[in-house]
């Protein structure tokens, strides 16, 4: 009883399987007259039956049932496709292989795996079921960032399993594999970034773009933000854009910590979101100025493709350099040489003096200097951003954004020395 009832339930995945892809075939084709269709629903769930068949009597007759079973469907489904596609000037082969994937998921369904079946029957549905919403984010995405994310897959894909995973160079601070896998981490943040500012477009907003191209380079927003305040001074939206930004580089320390050393965010995590907290209400009370302003028209903002191969060797180069140098402080000056590097690299580049800390605090570097050294570096980067913006824009209108940023992450940098 058992065993037949297994039976049953093999089958019935397998016909669920033919249902569910067929009934989404049969809804996209639905205004095509009856009989000028490839397959419908009937059609779909007789090849998804066939398949639990063909799988339930293959443990009896052996593999081959199967193999001889996908050859016979595939010569069915070619010969159906050469009579459509003389009818249609428009034949697809889409529904064919759906036909053709609906067999061998069946055949998977009925051979003891009906869950995972299921998953991939309904991510086949998801996929055909949104055929315009793929097509429409074609047109979204430019040829640069196709390239960039073909760039993503040469730097993580191809280079990273080639390379060696030890350390070299003095104190052994020098892993080829580890450095590379930071590029790939802040490479595929950056890319994230970028790739909003593509699919949500430029002209959705200023404050959007600042979000997603805070992923993508802070500093190089905050620049661009800054030249656009120097144009039209009267507009605070672009302020507000240059603090979103800013704030958007807290959340990314912390997924950088995560990613090399989880055990670390113990000590990082409520300083990290207590700078947060102070950057976004001086953000909010600037945005609240810039809707009683009433101000100009913004205009739109473009963000450089920050995915490059060179610039992905610069950022690996970088960190090699601060991880050489946060290793040689260590040994030369103590904890006080890790502060000084933290806050002259913040200047620089927030992200490799975060991974080199993460890193180094997974040996014997010690986890409150590490976070120490991680927030100074956010301090001094902020302090940065904030004297750059209001020198590109103008000193006397906009003087008071580096003195605000400054008061806003110090609560956070206070209770980070109390508590560390």
């Amino acid at each position: 009883m058992h065993s037949q009832m297994e039976l049953a339930l093999s089958l019935l995945a397998a016909l669920t399987l033919g249902l569910m892809i067929g009934f989404e075939r049969g809804w996209n084709g639905r205004e095509s007259d009856e009989g000028s269709r490839v397959a419908g629903i009937r059609t779909f769930s007789l090849i998804g039956l066939s398949g639990g068949i063909f799988a339930i009597l293959a443990e009896q007759w052996g593999v081959w049932l199967i193999v001889t079973g996908f050859i016979v469907v595939a010569i069915l489904i070619a010969v159906s496709f050469i009579n459509y596609s003389q009818l249609s000037e428009n034949a697809g082969i889409t529904t064919e292989f759906s036909m053709l994937l609906t067999f061998a998921l069946a055949i998977w369904a009925a051979s003891g795996n009906p869950l995972p079946a299921l998953m991939c029957g309904a991510l086949v549905v998801a996929l055909l079921g949104h055929k315009k919403s793929l097509h429409k984010l074609l047109h979204h995405i430019s040829p640069r960032t196709f390239y960039s994310g073909i760039t993503l897959l040469l730097i993580s894909v191809v280079i990273l399993p080639l390379l060696p995973n030890e350390g070299y160079g003095p104190w052994q601070a020098l892993n080829p594999y580890w450095l590379w896998w930071m590029v790939v981490l802040i490479s595929g943040l950056s890319f994230i970034g970028y790739l909003f500012t593509q699919l949500l477009g430029e002209k959705r907003g200023t404050l959007i773009t600042a979000i997603a191209g805070g992923f993508a380079s802070s500093t190089a927003v905050t620049l661009t933000m800054a030249r656009f305040a120097k144009k039209n001074p009267r507009t605070v939206i672009y302020s507000v854009g240059m603090l979103v930004t800013c704030c958007i580089m807290f959340p990314r320390v912390l997924i950088e910590v995560f990613v090399v050393n989880r055990e670390l965010l113990s000590a990082l995590w409520l300083p990290v979101l207590l700078m947060l907290a102070g950057l976004s209400v001086v953000m909010v009370l600037m945005y609240w100025q810039q809707k009683k302003a009433a101000s100009a028209e913004t205009a739109d903002m473009t963000i450089d493709n920050p995915l490059q191969l060179v610039t992905a060797l610069q950022f690996g180069l970088l960190l090699a350099v601060i991880l050489l140098l946060s290793e040689a402080m260590k040994n030369w000056f103590g904890d006080a040489g890790i502060y000084s590097l933290a806050i002259i690299s913040g200047l620089i580049d927030v992200n490799a003096i975060t991974l080199s800390l993460s890193r180094s605090a997974q040996g014997e570097l010690s986890h409150p200097v590490a976070a120490m050294g991680i927030l100074l570096a956010c301090a001094s980067n902020t302090l940065f951003k904030g004297i750059m913006f209001a020198s590109v824009a103008g000193i006397k209108l906009h003087y008071r954004y580096a003195i605000y940023m400054t008061l806003a992450v110090t609560p956070g940098l206070l209770y980070g020395i109390w508590q560390l």
